[in-house]
């Protein structure tokens, strides 16, 4: 069995979405996947019990029965961090290992998903390397696109993790930068020994959320169109102009979602002309029963806050 420990120098990388995808080609390729999350120290509560969305996602995607516990076995809760950090503080290890040996039984490849970077873990006493060590794991390191940081957090990683990293991935790269990362960026990391092992365009569709986490995220209650609220929103516009100004600018970028006042009747209406995924009323101001009419018949949801 082989085993494939996805980390990272910075959050919000594109680790799950590698993971899923790795998950997937190694379905079609006949192989017996695997998924862990073996350490998570931000870990929130849902009725009572650890919960990460990533987790539960990468559990139904890979066709897993295991329990949450099992998948996510070193679960730091608020609480719990506090307590490790009061003392006397929990040897980890054990119960990682244990349900490694679980969840591996019987299959071909494990994917491990490492956790927000690769400083996460220490308060546990299983930092990125060490976890990968102990499950006798192999390293892909997957790194966001950034012309400034990018190249020295590759390095890091490589200086961190040594011969254990097999490659990296530069992940979420703009058409605009394409040919620079190519022709310069991909040359000069294979210059200093590390293996380039993909180059990912940039996809809007894959980093949008949906109305549902804006809403939820903003503790705004729903107006209307409720039924839409899944639909993924690409961009997000603030209308703070003119409505004839503003319906230059929302014509140009589709599936958005427009931030404006809820007494601003001209640019909702001028928003709802356009491709809007939703509209974000501020201020605590409930919109004109013209504006949310048109809004629940084009099933657009207006969200308060």
């Amino acid at each position: 069995m082989k085993t494939l420990y996805i980390s990272s120098a910075e959050t919000f990388s594109g680790k799950s979405a590698l993971c899923i995808g790795l998950g997937q080609r190694f379905k079609k390729d006949g192989l017996k996947a695997g998924y862990m999350k073996p350490v998570n120290v931000n870990c929130q509560l849902q009725d009572g019990v650890p919960y990460d969305e990533d987790v539960a996602f990468a559990k139904q995607i890979f066709e897993m029965t295991e329990p949450f516990d099992l998948l996510s076995p070193v679960a730091l809760t608020p609480a719990k961090l506090a307590q490790q950090l009061r003392g006397p503080e929990t040897d980890f290890l054990p119960k990682l290992k244990e349900a490694f040996e679980k969840v591996s039984t019987g299959r071909d490849v494990m994917v491990l998903e490492g956790g927000r970077s690769l400083r996460e873990g220490y308060v546990a006493g299983l930092p990125p390397k060490r976890v990968a060590e102990q499950l006798g794991a192999q390293i892909m390191t997957v790194h966001k696109f950034d012309e400034a940081l990018m190249v020295d957090r590759a390095m890091t990683a490589q200086n961190y993790f040594g011969d254990l990293l097999i490659g990296l991935v530069i992940n979420e790269v703009p058409k605009a930068h394409a040919e620079f990362v190519a022709e310069t960026v991909v040359p000069f990391l294979r210059r200093h020994g590390m293996n380039v092992l993909g180059v990912l365009p940039q996809e809007r569709l894959l980093s949008a959320p949906s109305v549902r986490e804006l809403g939820e995220g903003l503790h705004a209650e729903i107006l209307c169109a409720q039924e839409c609220y899944d639909e993924l929103v690409e961009h997000m516009l603030v209308g703070a102009m003119s409505a004839d100004a503003a319906l230059t600018y929302f014509r140009r970028k589709p599936n958005k979602a427009v931030i404006t006042g809820g007494d601003r009747t001209d640019i909702q209406l001028a928003a709802l002309e356009t491709s809007t995924r939703c509209l974000i009323l501020t201020g605590n101001l409930y919109p004109s029963p013209q504006v949310l009419n048109i809004a629940d018949e084009q099933c657009v949801p207006v969200i308060l806050t």
